[in-house]
Protein backbone atom coordinates (compact mmCIF):
# COMPACT_ATOMS: atom_id res chain seq x y z
CA UNK A 1 0.00 0.00 0.00
CA UNK A 2 2.84 2.39 0.84
CA UNK A 3 4.43 1.80 -2.57
CA UNK A 4 1.15 2.67 -4.32
CA UNK A 5 0.81 5.88 -2.30
CA UNK A 6 4.41 6.83 -3.11
CA UNK A 7 3.80 6.14 -6.81
CA UNK A 8 0.64 8.26 -6.79
CA UNK A 9 2.47 11.17 -5.15
CA UNK A 10 5.33 10.81 -7.62
CA UNK A 11 2.90 10.72 -10.55
CA UNK A 12 1.08 13.79 -9.22
CA UNK A 13 4.29 15.85 -9.06
CA UNK A 14 5.31 14.63 -12.52
CA UNK A 15 1.92 15.64 -13.91
CA UNK A 16 2.01 19.07 -12.26
CA UNK A 17 5.52 19.62 -13.63
CA UNK A 18 4.24 18.87 -17.14
CA UNK A 19 1.54 21.54 -17.20
CA UNK A 20 3.34 23.78 -19.67
CA UNK A 21 4.42 20.94 -22.02
CA UNK A 22 0.86 19.58 -21.95
CA UNK A 23 -0.46 23.07 -22.73
CA UNK A 24 1.84 23.23 -25.76
CA UNK A 25 0.82 19.87 -27.18
CA UNK A 26 -2.83 20.44 -26.35
CA UNK A 27 -2.72 23.75 -28.22
CA UNK A 28 -1.00 22.13 -31.19
CA UNK A 29 -3.60 19.36 -31.29
CA UNK A 30 -6.67 21.60 -30.98
CA UNK A 31 -5.35 24.21 -33.41
CA UNK A 32 -4.83 21.54 -36.05
CA UNK A 33 -8.49 20.56 -35.78
CA UNK A 34 -10.24 23.85 -34.93
CA UNK A 35 -9.30 26.77 -37.22
CA UNK A 36 -8.74 30.22 -35.68
CA UNK A 37 -10.74 32.99 -37.39
CA UNK A 38 -8.88 36.13 -38.52
CA UNK A 39 -5.49 34.95 -37.27
CA UNK A 40 -2.80 32.58 -38.50
CA UNK A 41 -2.42 29.36 -36.54
CA UNK A 42 1.22 29.92 -35.54
CA UNK A 43 0.39 33.43 -34.29
CA UNK A 44 -2.54 32.10 -32.25
CA UNK A 45 -0.34 29.40 -30.69
CA UNK A 46 2.18 32.05 -29.58
CA UNK A 47 -0.54 34.17 -27.95
CA UNK A 48 -2.02 31.17 -26.16
CA UNK A 49 1.34 30.03 -24.80
CA UNK A 50 2.18 33.55 -23.59
CA UNK A 51 -1.18 33.58 -21.79
CA UNK A 52 -0.47 30.17 -20.22
CA UNK A 53 2.90 31.39 -18.93
CA UNK A 54 1.29 34.51 -17.50
CA UNK A 55 -1.39 32.48 -15.72
CA UNK A 56 1.18 30.04 -14.32
CA UNK A 57 3.16 32.89 -12.77
CA UNK A 58 0.06 34.65 -11.45
CA UNK A 59 -1.23 31.42 -9.89
CA UNK A 60 2.12 30.60 -8.28
CA UNK A 61 2.68 27.44 -10.34
CA UNK A 62 5.90 29.02 -11.61
CA UNK A 63 8.25 31.44 -9.88
CA UNK A 64 9.94 34.49 -11.38
CA UNK A 65 13.32 32.72 -11.18
CA UNK A 66 11.89 29.83 -13.19
CA UNK A 67 10.54 32.26 -15.79
CA UNK A 68 14.06 33.66 -16.23
CA UNK A 69 15.40 30.16 -16.93
CA UNK A 70 12.54 29.51 -19.36
CA UNK A 71 13.34 32.75 -21.24
CA UNK A 72 16.99 31.68 -21.57
CA UNK A 73 15.92 28.36 -23.06
CA UNK A 74 13.46 30.07 -25.36
CA UNK A 75 16.30 32.12 -26.84
CA UNK A 76 18.67 29.12 -27.04
CA UNK A 77 15.99 27.05 -28.76
CA UNK A 78 14.96 29.83 -31.14
CA UNK A 79 18.55 30.37 -32.32
CA UNK A 80 18.92 26.65 -32.96
CA UNK A 81 15.58 26.53 -34.80
CA UNK A 82 16.52 29.42 -37.10
CA UNK A 83 19.77 27.71 -38.00
CA UNK A 84 18.23 24.26 -38.52
CA UNK A 85 15.42 25.60 -40.71
CA UNK A 86 17.98 27.55 -42.74
CA UNK A 87 19.95 24.30 -43.23
CA UNK A 88 16.82 22.45 -44.32
CA UNK A 89 16.67 20.04 -41.37
CA UNK A 90 12.94 20.74 -40.97
CA UNK A 91 10.43 23.45 -41.84
CA UNK A 92 7.38 25.37 -40.66
CA UNK A 93 5.19 25.41 -43.77
CA UNK A 94 2.29 27.54 -42.53
CA UNK A 95 2.19 31.36 -42.82
CA UNK A 96 2.45 33.68 -39.79
CA UNK A 97 3.25 37.27 -38.89
CA UNK A 98 5.37 36.13 -35.95
CA UNK A 99 7.95 34.30 -38.04
CA UNK A 100 11.65 35.15 -37.89
CA UNK A 101 13.71 33.78 -40.78
CA UNK A 102 11.02 31.19 -41.44
CA UNK A 103 10.68 30.15 -37.77
CA UNK A 104 7.55 30.99 -35.71
CA UNK A 105 8.37 32.53 -32.35
CA UNK A 106 6.27 29.95 -30.53
CA UNK A 107 8.85 27.28 -31.42
CA UNK A 108 11.20 28.49 -28.69
CA UNK A 109 8.57 27.52 -26.14
CA UNK A 110 9.00 23.85 -27.08
CA UNK A 111 12.57 24.06 -25.78
CA UNK A 112 11.46 26.24 -22.88
CA UNK A 113 8.95 23.55 -21.89
CA UNK A 114 11.89 21.24 -21.13
CA UNK A 115 13.31 23.91 -18.83
CA UNK A 116 9.88 24.42 -17.26
CA UNK A 117 9.65 20.71 -16.48
CA UNK A 118 13.20 20.65 -15.07
CA UNK A 119 12.60 23.63 -12.80
CA UNK A 120 9.24 22.38 -11.59
CA UNK A 121 10.30 18.82 -10.86
CA UNK A 122 13.47 20.04 -9.13
CA UNK A 123 11.39 22.14 -6.74
CA UNK A 124 8.53 19.69 -6.24
CA UNK A 125 10.71 16.66 -5.54
CA UNK A 126 13.31 18.71 -3.63
CA UNK A 127 16.01 17.40 -5.92
CA UNK A 128 19.74 17.55 -5.40
CA UNK A 129 22.85 16.10 -7.01
CA UNK A 130 25.75 14.18 -5.54
CA UNK A 131 29.29 14.44 -6.95
CA UNK A 132 28.42 17.22 -9.39
CA UNK A 133 31.50 17.62 -11.64
CA UNK A 134 31.60 21.39 -11.18
CA UNK A 135 30.92 24.45 -13.30
CA UNK A 136 33.88 24.32 -15.69
CA UNK A 137 33.62 20.64 -16.84
CA UNK A 138 29.81 20.70 -17.03
CA UNK A 139 29.55 24.04 -18.83
CA UNK A 140 32.32 23.12 -21.28
CA UNK A 141 30.55 19.86 -22.09
CA UNK A 142 27.20 21.63 -22.46
CA UNK A 143 28.76 24.23 -24.75
CA UNK A 144 30.40 21.53 -26.90
CA UNK A 145 27.08 19.68 -27.24
CA UNK A 146 25.23 22.84 -28.26
CA UNK A 147 27.98 23.80 -30.73
CA UNK A 148 27.86 20.33 -32.30
CA UNK A 149 24.21 20.89 -33.24
CA UNK A 150 25.49 23.67 -35.51
CA UNK A 151 28.84 22.37 -36.73
CA UNK A 152 27.87 18.83 -37.75
CA UNK A 153 26.55 20.26 -41.03
CA UNK A 154 30.12 21.18 -42.02
CA UNK A 155 32.44 18.88 -40.07
CA UNK A 156 32.01 15.32 -38.73
CA UNK A 157 29.25 14.78 -36.19
CA UNK A 158 30.79 14.24 -32.75
CA UNK A 159 27.45 13.22 -31.20
CA UNK A 160 28.54 9.75 -30.12
CA UNK A 161 31.89 10.97 -28.82
CA UNK A 162 30.07 13.60 -26.78
CA UNK A 163 27.59 10.98 -25.55
CA UNK A 164 30.47 8.84 -24.34
CA UNK A 165 31.99 11.90 -22.69
CA UNK A 166 28.72 12.51 -20.84
CA UNK A 167 29.01 9.11 -19.16
CA UNK A 168 32.62 9.86 -18.24
CA UNK A 169 31.94 13.33 -16.80
CA UNK A 170 28.77 12.33 -14.93
CA UNK A 171 29.56 8.73 -14.04
CA UNK A 172 29.70 9.56 -10.32
CA UNK A 173 26.72 11.96 -10.36
CA UNK A 174 23.42 10.78 -8.93
CA UNK A 175 20.07 12.55 -8.66
CA UNK A 176 18.60 12.67 -5.17
CA UNK A 177 14.84 13.20 -5.08
CA UNK A 178 12.23 12.97 -2.36
CA UNK A 179 8.66 11.71 -2.40
CA UNK A 180 6.92 12.62 0.85
CA UNK A 181 9.33 11.46 3.56
CA UNK A 182 11.28 8.93 1.48
CA UNK A 183 14.50 9.74 -0.39
CA UNK A 184 15.37 8.04 -3.67
CA UNK A 185 18.30 8.25 -6.09
CA UNK A 186 19.24 7.29 -9.62
CA UNK A 187 22.26 7.82 -11.91
CA UNK A 188 22.02 11.17 -13.67
CA UNK A 189 22.89 9.62 -17.05
CA UNK A 190 19.91 7.26 -16.74
CA UNK A 191 17.65 10.24 -16.08
CA UNK A 192 19.00 11.87 -19.26
CA UNK A 193 18.02 8.82 -21.29
CA UNK A 194 14.52 8.53 -19.79
CA UNK A 195 13.66 12.20 -20.33
CA UNK A 196 15.17 12.16 -23.85
CA UNK A 197 12.98 9.18 -24.78
CA UNK A 198 9.79 10.85 -23.57
CA UNK A 199 10.64 14.05 -25.45
CA UNK A 200 11.07 11.93 -28.58
CA UNK A 201 7.56 10.55 -28.01
CA UNK A 202 6.29 14.11 -27.62
CA UNK A 203 8.08 15.10 -30.85
CA UNK A 204 6.14 12.42 -32.72
CA UNK A 205 2.92 13.89 -31.39
CA UNK A 206 4.03 17.42 -32.36
CA UNK A 207 4.91 16.49 -35.93
CA UNK A 208 1.66 14.54 -36.26
CA UNK A 209 -0.21 17.77 -35.48
CA UNK A 210 1.97 19.76 -37.92
CA UNK A 211 3.93 21.76 -35.34
CA UNK A 212 6.80 21.34 -37.80
CA UNK A 213 7.77 18.82 -40.46
CA UNK A 214 10.89 16.86 -41.27
CA UNK A 215 11.71 16.48 -44.97
CA UNK A 216 10.40 12.88 -45.07
CA UNK A 217 7.07 13.94 -43.50
CA UNK A 218 5.86 16.37 -46.18
CA UNK A 219 4.03 13.73 -48.22
CA UNK A 220 2.62 11.86 -45.21
CA UNK A 221 3.39 11.64 -41.51
CA UNK A 222 6.05 9.10 -40.49
CA UNK A 223 7.56 8.12 -37.18
CA UNK A 224 10.44 10.41 -36.22
CA UNK A 225 13.79 8.67 -36.59
CA UNK A 226 15.00 6.83 -33.50
CA UNK A 227 18.32 8.65 -33.93
CA UNK A 228 16.54 11.78 -32.68
CA UNK A 229 16.47 10.23 -29.20
CA UNK A 230 20.21 10.83 -29.00
CA UNK A 231 19.67 14.47 -30.02
CA UNK A 232 17.12 14.98 -27.28
CA UNK A 233 19.34 13.09 -24.84
CA UNK A 234 22.07 15.65 -25.50
CA UNK A 235 19.65 18.58 -25.36
CA UNK A 236 18.34 17.40 -21.99
CA UNK A 237 21.93 17.40 -20.74
CA UNK A 238 22.26 21.08 -21.68
CA UNK A 239 18.99 21.77 -19.84
CA UNK A 240 20.05 19.95 -16.68
CA UNK A 241 23.51 21.55 -16.68
CA UNK A 242 22.10 25.09 -16.89
CA UNK A 243 19.29 24.49 -14.38
CA UNK A 244 21.57 22.68 -11.91
CA UNK A 245 24.30 25.31 -12.19
CA UNK A 246 21.83 28.13 -11.60
CA UNK A 247 20.39 26.28 -8.60
CA UNK A 248 23.87 25.90 -7.10
CA UNK A 249 24.71 29.56 -7.71
CA UNK A 250 21.47 30.66 -6.04
CA UNK A 251 22.03 28.28 -3.10
CA UNK A 252 25.55 29.65 -2.55
CA UNK A 253 24.30 33.24 -2.64
CA UNK A 254 21.52 32.42 -0.17
CA UNK A 255 23.99 30.74 2.18
CA UNK A 256 26.20 33.86 2.39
Amino acid sequence: MKSIIQLLHFGYHQAMSCIFPVAIFGTLALSSIIPFPYIYRYDAILLILLAVQYLMVRSGLETLDEIKVICVFHLIGLMLEIYKVHMGSWSYPEPAYTKVFGVPLYSGFMYASVASFMCQIWRRLRMDMTSWPGMIPSMMLGGAIYLNFFTHHFIPDFRWWLTALVFVVFWKTWIIYRVRLTTYRMPLSLAFIIVGFFIWLAENIATFFNAWKYPDQHESWQLVSFSKISSWFLLVIISVIIVAQLKYVKANRTAK
